[in-house]
């Protein structure tokens, strides 16, 4: 069994071309839900159904995000329907009060729909009815996912990392403000101070997270140090966990340059020099590393290097080869 921790666009490009290197069926992708978001009483987890959508193979691949060729018309007429109400466009947070009533998994990371300010296409609601509906019915989120996964005919065991509410909090000089309104409404421009995964006192990884965490080895991809993985590092047990299993981390930097996002500004706000030294220094845990081959980064565990672009499936594939051999040297490490 082969753990994935799945954030963002990175893990699921490399899942996406890496079938043939990794047995979908002895797979399991965790997923970051410190990014979820519940807009207009739906809740609506993005990095879930990124892996859920790829696997199922409706993800929309120009944007990494919602389901291909999906219509807009809900979306369209809302937005016309609230700018005739002459309400204001932009993310619409709901007050401290409402943050916290309501079904306990959405804590702190409520927007109302009046304005919705992330696209959400018409089949992509689909499944946030589905999910919020079941969740309604008194499921998990995990076994929520799964039944999703199950619709899409996805082989891989796709599971949420915790089935209790984690809101990634960005703080800026305005103020602190969710993620998903930092990235999408503002386009990550407002300046960083810091980072704060917000919930339950010390929030626990989901069974089916830890347990997997448990079989391992476990493979982080080039995702987001901070908003994708360290969602799930701030989940109770899960570093112990990573200390105790084979753990690869494909770096997102080559150097000091870092593929795309704002993985940069983030590590910087958090303590982390932003850079693969850096990357590295947020993962002690980790047995050895994949780094870009004009990465010339000296760390102190085992390193393989290739191309670690990922621009189509092919792309993919080479960087999950890199993983597997990675894996094999970590080992003998070991032995």
């Amino acid at each position: 069994m082969t753990t994935f921790l799945a954030g963002g666009t990175g893990t699921p490009k490399l899942l996406a071309g890496g079938r043939e290197v990794f047995d979908p069926a002895d797979t399991t992708v965790v997923a970051n839900t410190g990014d979820d978001v519940e807009l207009g009483g739906l809740l609506v987890c993005p990095d879930v159904d990124t892996v859920l959508f790829e696997a199922g193979g409706v993800l929309d691949r120009e944007t990494w995000w919602g389901i291909a060729d999906d219509t807009s018309t809900t979306h369209d007429y809302l937005t016309d329907l609230s700018e005739a109400a002459g309400i204001e466009a932009g993310p619409r947070y709901l007050s401290d009060d409402r943050q916290t009533a309501g079904r306990d998994l959405a804590r702190w990371r409520r927007f109302s729909a009046a304005s919705e300010f992330m696209f959400i296409g018409d089949r992509d609601r689909a499944v946030h009815i589905l999910r919020t509906s079941l969740l309604d019915e008194g499921n998990s989120l995990t076994e929520v996912t799964r039944t999703l996964a199950d619709a899409f005919g996805v082989t891989e065991d796709v599971v949420p990392m915790s089935d209790d509410p984690v809101a990634t909090i960005v703080h800026t000089p305005d103020g602190p403000t969710h993620f998903q309104a930092f990235w999408v409404a503002e386009g990550g421009e407002p300046t960083v101070e810091d980072v704060e995964f917000r919930g339950a006192e010390r929030p626990a990884p989901s069974d089916a997270a830890l347990d997997a965490l448990l079989d391992g080895p476990v493979i982080i991809g080039p995702s987001n140090p901070v908003t994708s993985i360290g969602p799930m590092l701030a989940l109770d047990g899960v570093r112990e966990a990573l200390q105790e299993t084979t753990v690869i981390a494909v770096s997102p930097f080559v150097e000091d340059e870092v593929f795309s996002g704002p993985a940069a500004e983030l590590m910087a706000a958090v303590g982390y020099e932003p850079s693969t030294a850096g990357v590295a220094d947020a993962y002690p845990f980790a047995d050895a590393f994949v780094l870009d081959g004009a990465d010339d980064t000296s760390l102190d565990r085992p390193v393989v290097r290739t191309d670690t672009e990922m621009s189509d499936d092919a792309d993919a594939k080479r960087v999950a080869r890199a993983c597997k051999r990675a894996l094999q040297r970590a080992s003998a490490e070991v032995a």
